[in-house]
C-alpha cells in the first residue's frame, strides 16, 4: 500500500477540513440545529470516497475535535470525543468501502453511516464505564438515527451528486495539466 501522500491529497483534507468547521457555523446562523441536518459529517463523508482510509480516518477524528477547539461545538467532552470516534469511522469505512472492497458509493455511504452509529454507541459505553457519563449507549444511537434523519436524508441525496461532480472536476484538471 502507498502511503504517501501527495499535495492534492493534502490541499483536500485541508478544504473538507475547513468545511467541517464552516458549516456547522453556517448552519447554527441560520438556526438549524447540528444534531438535526449534521453538516459536520458531510465533508467527512465526502473525504471517505476522495481520500486514502488513512487520511479520512484522521479527517474524521480531528474535525469535530478542532471545532469543539475553535468554535465551542461541539463541547469537547462528551460529543468530540464521540464524534471524532464517529467522524474516524465514517471516513475509514467510506473509503475502504470503496477502495478495497470496490462497493457503489450508496452502499459504501450507508455502510459508513451505520458503522459510524454503532461506534458511537460503543464510545458511549466505554464513556459510562470509565467516567461515568450520563448517557444510555443505545438510547443516544436510537435518538441520533431518529433526530438525524433529515441529515441522513440530506447526506443519501446530496453527497453522491458532490462527489460525482468533483471526481469529474478532478479528472478534467489532471487531464489538462
Amino acid at each position: 500500500m502507498n502511503s504517501k501522500i501527495t499535495t492534492k491529497e493534502l490541499v483536500l483534507s485541508g478544504l473538507l477540513l475547513a468545511s467541517g468547521i464552516i458549516l456547522p457555523m453556517i448552519f447554527h446562523m441560520f438556526g438549524m440545529v447540528g444534531s438535526i441536518v449534521l453538516p459536520m459529517h458531510i465533508p467527512v463523508l465526502i473525504a471517505g470516497f476522495l481520500l486514502s482510509p488513512q487520511l479520512a480516518l484522521l479527517l474524521g477524528i480531528i474535525t469535530p475535535i478542532i471545532s469543539g477547539l475553535l468554535t465551542g461545538m461541539p463541547v469537547m467532552f462528551p460529543m468530540a470525543v464521540i464524534m471524532a470516534f464517529e467522524l474516524g469511522t465514517y471516513g475509514f469505512i467510506s473509503s475502504l468501502a470503496t477502495r478495497k472492497l470496490k462497493l457503489p458509493l450508496i452502499p459504501s455511504l450507508i455502510m459508513a453511516m451505520l458503522s459510524g452509529r454503532v461506534i458511537a454507541g460503543l464510545t458511549v459505553a466505554v464513556l459510562v464505564q470509565l467516567f461515568g457519563v450520563k448517557l444510555n449507549a443505545l438510547m443516544f444511537v436510537k435518538s441520533a438515527i431518529i433526530i438525524g434523519l433529515p441529515g441522513i436524508i440530506i447526506q443519501l441525496i446530496f453527497i453522491p451528486p458532490i462527489i460525482y461532480a468533483i471526481k469529474v472536476y478532478m479528472k478534467k484538471t489532471s487531464a489538462n495539466v
